[in-house]
């Protein structure tokens, strides 16, 4: 289902968004050496209950994962990077975390990630690889705009995580949203131009550009939700929710 929003939604859409950003900022804050992964779980779930709003992941059972995912927020560290599931987990110094969170609010929802490094340490490597996703998903809204199509986007995102020398997956990657959090199209992290879905004004479109340092294959945790590199290698992943608007694209869940 490919859902066009009119603008009293897109207005929930912004609202949504913003309540996503927000709460993703307060947990990256708080996310020092010390906190427990569990903790970060509870915060997400006090704050999406605080806000009148519904968790997209506590109930979601794909197929994909095995049963409901039982969880708030996404939490992957260092070599996990998709679905990470939240476990008694007390974060390092240099740890690599990426915070994935996506609610709905008045019927619409909206999904957002963030990768960053705890504490001081900083290695270098690192640093790269969030940059690169980070890079590449402002390459991938450059590239939205009415008329355009995904493969524009997915090529635009792919050329960048290329050039900085990533190997791409395409079994999973960004996606429409609206009144729930997964929907057509697939946005894949790699593309021809002038392929797929043409892009019209009112779409919300999740881009979500995400890598593994060394290698493009993923192994599933035994938890049935997690998932990591095959090779233990450090991973990063960005993502923000966009509308289409006549003017091009706008982010809905950028930080205030």
């Amino acid at each position: 289902m490919i859902e066009i929003l009119n603008p009293t939604l897109l207005t929930r859409a912004k609202v949504t968004g913003a309540l996503v950003a927000d709460i993703l900022q307060t947990l990256k804050s708080r996310c020092v050496v010390g906190t427990n992964l569990l903790d970060v779980d509870r915060w997400a779930k006090a704050m999406i209950l605080d806000a009148g709003a519904q968790s997209c992941y506590v109930d979601y059972a794909p197929s994909f994962g095995r049963g409901p995912f039982g969880h708030y927020i996404c939490t992957a560290v260092n070599d996990a990077v998709l679905h990470g599931r939240p476990y008694d987990y007390t974060l390092a110094d240099g740890d690599l975390l990426t915070l994935d969170l996506a609610v709905s609010l008045d019927g619409v929802a909206a999904d957002a990630a963030i990768s960053f490094l705890v504490g001081d340490v900083k290695p270098p490597e690192s640093v790269a690889m969030i940059d690169a996703t980070e890079r590449a998903l402002a390459a991938g809204i450059a590239a939205a705009r009415p008329g355009a199509r995904i493969g524009d986007l997915s090529h635009a995102i792919g050329t960048v995580l290329s050039e900085a020398g990533y190997p791409i997956n395409t079994e999973f990657g960004g996606h429409g949203i609206g009144s729930t959090m997964h929907q057509d199209p697939h946005v894949a992290n790699t593309g021809r131009p002038g392929r797929g879905y043409k892009l019209r004004p009112g779409l919300l479109l999740a881009l979500e550009p995400w890598v593994m340092a060394d290698t493009a294959e993923l192994v599933t945790d035994d938890d049935g939700w997690t998932l990591r590199s095959a090779t233990g290698c450090r991973t990063a992943h960005s993502e923000h929710t966009i509308a289409i608007t006549d003017d091009g694209a706008e982010i809905l869940t950028l930080a205030r």
